[in-house]
């Protein structure tokens, strides 16, 4: 797996691309919210739509339900309902459970390398 991209070559002499693949990985979890709304299915389970929006509170309705969508299409979440019943619960799939790690990782270097939020906001 390659790592960076250069248009130069670099200092070896060989020219390095950015995998794909990472590309693709980062983009999606770097848009905002996905990270956060995985990191609460992680921790918290199978949640309603109003759980899930009063955990990830400063994140809109709308922009929260775009974000369940996308989810869902890209097989990291399932949106579940239930007959005779208006509950409707998101889940992840074995897909999603495997970010596990992923944040256990971000966890540990944010808890190290962070700066408090009351610190961040000033």
């Amino acid at each position: 797996m390659q790592m960076m991209s250069t248009d130069a070559p670099a200092e070896s002499g060989v020219d390095f691309t950015l995998c794909p693949r990472l590309e693709q990985t980062f983009t999606f979890l770097g848009k905002k919210w996905n990270g956060l709304i995985i990191d609460v299915l992680l921790e918290d389970g199978p949640q309603r739509f109003r759980d899930l929006a009063h955990k990830v509170s400063r994140c809109s309705d709308r922009v929260l339900v775009e974000r369940l969508k996308e989810l869902e299409q890209n097989g990291v979440i399932v949106r579940r309902t239930y007959p005779d019943s208006s509950l409707i619960e998101y889940d992840l799939t074995q897909k999603g459970l495997e970010f596990r790690d992923v944040m256990t990782a971000i966890h540990a270097w944010s808890d190290k390398w962070s700066c408090p939020v009351e610190a961040a906001e000033k």
